[in-house]
């Protein structure tokens, strides 16, 4: 545990060391925003065993309700953020009271139905401008620090991405995330004992919500802005994806797995020109510009090669190793 906390501790330094050593915050804000929607993710699937496809609802919903709370409201920062995570709560208990009268496929199913209503209704509602999204959401000041300077925004938005990581550490190595686990290997035996099984699923569904919903409102500090993008069902596989690829079950996983994808967005379109331009062949340049291919292609050469993730066998082998020594 002690080693466990000492790298955690060590990962934080290195991310408030990031900007001085010449990463572009804008950048580095995208993959913390990711990754703490993937990990609330992880949160709702690795430990209760409940698979949503609508996890980008809490996201996008929590978005604009930022963005229009800042720029229509004219609420300050702080609250705004709040305004839009307590948003994405709501939806949660919602969505969640419904879902959790199923489980497995049926569950899944659900979850995707209640966020497809959720974005045709972001598509036409006044608020949200359609297609065209909510643009120029103030950035404000936060305890008289201006956030409009990238700079101060990233330790704004570290901050929030360490306390929302730290959320669902606490979660997980709990008697509450005990109890989900038990859910979760089976739950016929948890309700045998006496668990309220509807109960702790509607809980840690409302957490997970809420943390994804407050990556979707510091994602609209980041870029002021909100789109539709942020909504659709794709954004929800995504998640998905980034999860599994750095390793379910796993805090550091879902981390590297945004950290993945979130690379292979902004650089496998300019690895593609470049081959394009140096060999001569149009297809990279095809390849280039279909960046859900690549990450397609990653995802099932991660599932053939890393059944657990990437982190998910590092730690595997790991253990191993320490059991044979």
């Amino acid at each position: 545990m002690n080693r466990q906390l000492a790298s955690y501790l060590l990962i934080a330094v290195l991310l408030a060391l990031l900007p001085a050593l010449g990463a572009y915050p804008i950048f580095v804000m995208k993959i913390m925003c990711y990754a703490l929607f993937a990990c609330a993710f992880n949160l709702l699937l690795a430990y209760t065993g409940l698979l949503s496809f609508g996890h980008a609802a809490f996201l996008g919903g929590a978005a604009y309700a930022t963005g229009h709370a800042l720029a229509v409201w004219g609420f300050p920062t702080l609250l705004g953020v709040l305004f839009g995570t307590a948003v994405a709560a709501v939806l949660g208990l919602v969505m969640g009271a419904l879902a959790i009268r199923r489980s497995g496929i049926y569950f899944a199913m659900i979850t995707l139905a209640m966020a497809q209503m959720i974005f045709f209704y972001f598509l036409q509602a006044p608020f949200t401008h359609g297609e065209d999204g909510l643009q120029g959401i103030p950035r404000g000041n936060l305890f008289g620090i201006n956030l409009a300077n990238d700079l101060n925004l990233y330790y704004f938005v570290m901050a929030v991405f360490i306390l929302g990581f730290f959320v669902c550490w606490r979660t997980v190595n709990s008697p509450f995330g005990q109890v989900l686990k038990a859910l979760r290997e089976n739950e016929a035996r948890a309700i045998s004992l006496g668990y309220d099984v509807a109960r702790f699923k509607l809980i840690v569904f409302v957490i997970s919500a809420t943390l994804a919903g407050l990556a979707g409102a510091t994602k609209s500090l980041v870029f002021v802005s909100a789109t539709l993008s942020d909504a659709t069902w794709q954004m929800s596989g995504l998640v998905i994806l980034m999860t599994l690829i750095g390793g379910l079950g796993t805090f550091c996983g879902p981390v590297l797995g945004a950290l993945i994808v979130v690379v292979l967005e902004n650089k496998v379109g300019e690895f593609g020109r470049t081959l394009a331009n140096l060999t001569g062949i149009e297809w990279f340049q095809v390849l280039g510009e279909s960046v859900t291919m690549v990450i397609g292609l990653i995802f099932i050469l991660c599932v053939m090669a890393f059944r657990r993730g990437i982190i998910g066998e590092i730690l595997h082998h790991y253990h191993r190793r320490r059991a044979h020594a």
